[in-house]
């Protein structure tokens, strides 16, 4: 049997009572580390499972699927995810190798961003399509997350944005050189994705297209969900781009149309004045 195992979103104790039963009953435990990682390191999670774990970087999981399912017919292998096992289609990808190969699967599900963002206090079934907001470089800038932004607020709907993740990333010229230097893990900050998204609007503002966000549009900057520490903070685009979350992970919400219970729960996290900006520069994107 293949087990994908959701472990939530804190640290080692968020796994659940079934996933953590199934854990210890197999004979391989693999644990995803790249889509996603949790506030306790590997060694954490050995501790309090009581079992050794093997790391599945994106090689592995993408290129080496057969030696994680290998046996996995006649013996238990569990693959354990941060948040819940279907938050990237990679994990999707694994299901389908497995059924096509005759191996049985049980999901364990689990806590993740998709579902926890309601903490801050917007409401799970107003929000649109979730986005990805990329680390942009100097040759490579790419918009897209923006206009579906943009997209779901002209339907009134909040936008999640999952903010990058580089780990073990090789560099362009260490990969075409085939060398196995890998990069320091880089993980998105809140501020920076909100200063990519006012470079967006400006250069669109200067090119006289339509805005369908601007500096003044309320979002919500969400760090290490799940865990202790975490930090809510709700305030303009621009108040957020200079705003520090501290480590990571983070994640992003640009708000749609507000419903009054929104507006009240979001002022327990605003920053100062950020709502009375808002309804004083856009007063269209309240209803009541």
């Amino acid at each position: 049997m293949l087990y994908l195992i959701g472990l939530g979103l804190g640290d080692a104790a968020d796994i659940t009572v079934k996933g953590l039963q199934a854990v210890r009953r197999c004979s391989r435990v693999y644990l995803e580390a790249y889509t996603s990682v949790l506030t306790v390191g590997k060694e954490a999670l050995e501790e309090y499972y009581g079992m050794q774990l093997i790391l599945a970087d994106r090689d592995l999981v993408e290129q080496g699927a057969d030696k994680i399912l290998k046996d996995a017919a006649v013996t238990d292998v569990a693959f354990l995810v941060v948040g819940d096992p279907f938050g990237a289609t990679t994990h999707s990808d694994l299901v389908l190798r497995a059924v096509h190969a005759g191996i049985p699967y049980k999901v364990i599900h689990n806590a993740s961003i998709m579902n926890a963002v309601g903490c801050c206090g917007l409401q799970l079934y107003n929000f649109g399509e979730t986005v990805s907001v990329v680390f942009w470089t100097e040759t490579w800038r790419p918009e897209s997350f923006y206009d579906k932004i943009c997209k779901n607020r002209s339907a009134g709907l909040h936008t999640l944005c999952l903010l990058d993740i580089k780990v073990k990333e090789q560099s362009i010229e260490n990969m075409m050189r085939g060398k196995k230097i890998y990069e320091p893990p880089r993980f998105m900050t809140v501020s920076q994705a909100a200063d990519q998204l006012l470079q967006i609007v400006q250069r669109r503002r200067e090119a006289g297209e339509e805005l369908g966000v601007t500096e003044d549009t309320l979002c919500v900057g969400l760090a290490r969900l799940g865990s202790d520490d975490q930090v809510i903070r709700a305030g303009t685009l621009q108040q957020l781009a200079s705003c520090d979350l501290g480590g990571p992970l983070h994640s992003l919400a640009v708000t749609g149309r507000l419903h009054p219970l929104e507006v009240d729960m979001l002022r327990t996290n605003a920053e100062p004045n950020a709502l009375e900006r808002l309804i004083e520069v856009d007063s269209s994107t309240f209803t009541s």
